[in-house]
């Protein structure tokens, strides 16, 4: 018994640990000069960003004209029945807005978040554009910059403004501790195959 409550008590600490620096990570921007912005994909409407995917692209615009990347990295795959991919909305949506077709780049392959980095991540290294801003929902950033370290890239989150009320964050900032407490010991492609398998 006293070693089940050890037990008890390390976990309730590392998970109480992880709730903290997931919401300490929420509340941090990390812009800064860097190779490239990379947008993490969302919904996206018969080829309309969703608001969430519109706030990221309008949050990746801002940084690069603000000079502190060159290229933008636009993400996320198709969902079935889908006829546009997230990438190519967001790329349509900065080609539209006067970003230049070379400082854009897609990942149209992803159907989450591991997969969309993994894939950015090969054509970035090839690039050598290894130094990255990721834009996100605040309550996702420690999981990303973890996920980008983890790939090889030297990374950083510059977070959006969250639509969520008080309580819809909360329980983000807990989904997230739960999944950023199970991917540190699993590793981060298991758990989303693990996600993808409970929500099949």
């Amino acid at each position: 018994m006293r070693v089940v409550g050890v037990l008890l008590v390390v976990c309730f600490l590392y998970v109480g640990v992880t709730f903290f620096m997931v919401y300490r990570a929420s509340r941090h921007d990390g812009a800064r000069a860097a190779d490239a912005v990379v947008v993490l994909g969302a919904a996206q409407y018969n080829g309309q960003p969703s608001p969430v995917l519109r706030d990221r692209l309008d949050h990746a615009l801002a940084l690069y004209e603000a000079g502190l990347a060159a290229h933008i990295v636009v993400t996320g795959g198709r969902q079935a029945g889908d006829v546009f991919t997230e990438a190519t909305t967001g790329y349509n949506y900065l080609r539209d807005r006067g970003v230049p077709d070379e400082a854009l780049l897609k990942e149209v392959g992803g159907k989450n978040t591991y997969e969309s980095l993994a894939a950015s991540a090969r054509f970035l290294r090839e690039r050598d554009l290894t130094d990255i801003v990721l834009v996100t929902d605040g309550y996702h950033a420690l999981r990303v910059r973890s996920i980008a370290e983890d790939l090889g890239l030297r990374a950083e989150v510059s977070p959006t403004d969250t639509r969520l009320s008080r309580a819809g964050e909360l329980r983000q900032l807990l989904r997230e501790t739960a999944a950023v407490s199970v991917g540190r010991i699993i590793g981060w492609n298991r758990l989303f195959r693990l996600d993808a398998a409970v929500n099949d």
